[in-house]
């Protein structure tokens, strides 16, 4: 038997993630935004809820901001976009590969789970084509969770020989490297 780092499982980060993200719609916390809306030049991010098992984000993502190729060390996490979308670049054990979520899609990240999110242009499709939704972009919002909360993430790059490197560890108890 393994002991988990956690007495949560990612389902439970999933439904955390979605009440959270119906309260970010709800106004319930737009006290924490910065006037004006996020930043649509930086990433930007607060705690919506912390404790010793499980802490709740909310991170803004503008275009041209990756996060870099990374785990979130000891912690299992969950995400719900709120509005706009992401692209997600995970490690398979073999190859990168992507996926788009879109407003009201979830992602849960197990253990040893490796991957790099950022910022995507909203799209619709018609006939085929995708055209964006605005041409000016906006930030997309998603919530997330971990537990236990961060303490640590590692930092990694993919070989000429199509294997996995790690670049660096560094504790943190933000959803983001300095």
């Amino acid at each position: 038997m393994s002991l988990a780092p956690t007495r949560l499982r990612p389902a439970d980060l999933l439904h955390v993630t979605d009440r959270f993200a119906d309260d970010v719609l709800g106004g319930d916390f737009d006290h924490l935004l910065p006037a004006g809306g996020p930043p649509t030049g930086e990433r930007w991010f607060t705690r919506l809820h912390g404790n010793d098992e499980l802490d709740v984000w909310l991170i803004s993502w503008v275009p041209n901001r990756a996060t870099e190729l990374h785990d979130h060390g000891g912690s299992l996490g969950a995400l719900t976009v709120v509005s706009g979308a992401l692209r997600e670049t995970r490690w398979d054990g073999e190859a990168l590969r992507n996926r788009k979520l879109v407003a009201g899609d979830q992602a849960a990240f197990p253990l040893g789970w490796v991957h790099d999110v950022v910022w995507a242009r909203e799209t619709v499709t018609a006939g085929g084509i995708a055209t964006p939704v605005s041409p000016v972009p906006t930030p997309t919002l998603s919530v997330h969770a971990y537990s236990p909360p961060l303490t640590v993430m590692s930092y990694y790059e993919v070989t000429e020989r199509n294997t996995l490197r790690r670049k660096c560890t560094e504790l943190t108890d933000k959803p983001e490297h300095d």
